[in-house]
């Protein structure tokens, strides 16, 4: 039996929001945008002994940038969250897909902080047990580390102790 893949929307569907920023963002990362920004710091630094250095010549300059500054911030971090949700689709799906792997990673974007505390404390151990094997190569899955150690602690003890 074949499972759907959900459908994917086509960058038609995009919003106008949604086109502008990706647009505006893409735009003032380049290097055109850049000279720009730069040639028009030099022409208001050039205008400065035609202006005499006046309070409004420097209020141009000074309200210009808090205007971009302030518009970009919200086109960026807009981006980011775009870019940030597609790296943990990405990494969910070879999760997913990588045998072996282990699946309490999916989402892990949702979790709260102290339960990723928790997963990264795992992970150091599996570290430090992943060190001390012969071989530096050789890896672990998060549970494998776990039952791991707690077969060598019962071994070292000789009791039935298990993390």
């Amino acid at each position: 039996m074949e499972t759907q893949q959900p459908a994917i929307a086509s960058p038609v569907s995009k919003g106008f929001f949604e086109q502008f920023s990706s647009a505006v963002t893409k735009a003032t990362g380049s290097s055109a945008a850049f000279i720009i920004a730069f040639f028009t710091v030099i022409i208001w630094a050039i205008t400065g002994p035609i202006f005499h250095y006046s309070e409004n010549w420097q209020l141009v300059i000074n309200t210009g940038t808090t205007i971009v500054t302030f518009l970009m911030v919200f086109l960026i971090q807009k981006a980011q969250n775009k870019d940030s949700m597609s790296v943990q689709l990405k990494l969910n799906e070879l999760i997913a897909a990588t045998k072996g792997a282990s699946n309490r990673l999916v989402s892990v974007e949702n979790l709260t902080e102290e339960e990723l505390q928790v997963l990264q404390k795992h992970y150091q151990t599996m570290a430090e047990i992943t060190k001390q094997a012969s071989d530096l190569r050789q890896s672990h899955s998060v549970e494998e580390a776990i039952k791991d150690s707690a077969e060598k602690l019962e071994e070292d003890l000789g009791t039935g102790h298990t993390l």
